[in-house]
């Protein structure tokens, strides 16, 4: 993986947005060899568990651009695309959100956010005009 983005919403409130973003994380992570670095000593020589080495900025997009996004980019077969969406964020259980899914048509899912992993140059070709999260 040379890049990786994290693409929300941009009307999220900011606890959606931090939730959005874990989970959009944790499921990459999971997707991802090498996504943590070894553990580390501080000066006391105490260790801190290994963090994610490649940077991963935090954009945003209208919820026509994340729809874009997410048809451009799961398109490309060299990019990973993990996607949250209001089908995931309104059910309570993961199975609950399997059979919801299953009965939504591809027009109608919301995405919530999108984390698009891969070679530098795809992913920015599809993320360079989004703007940062502030």
């Amino acid at each position: 993986m040379e890049k990786i983005v994290v693409v929300l919403r941009d009307d999220l409130s900011r606890a959606h947005a931090a939730n959005a973003s874990v989970v959009l994380g944790l499921a990459l992570g999971g997707r991802l060899e090498d996504s943590v670095a070894p553990d580390s000593p501080d000066a006391s020589g105490a260790m801190h568990a290994g963090l994610n080495p490649i940077p991963v900025p935090t954009l945003t997009a209208s919820t026509a651009e994340l729809a874009d996004l997410h048809r451009r980019a799961g398109s490309n077969e060299a990019l990973t695309v993990v996607a949250f969406d209001e089908v995931a964020r309104r059910s309570r259980s993961y199975p609950a959100y399997v059979e919801a899914l299953a009965g939504s048509q591809p027009q109608e899912i919301d995405y919530v956010g999108l984390i698009v992993a891969g070679p530098r140059g795809a992913v920015t070709k599809l993320t360079k005009r989004l703007s940062l999260l502030s």
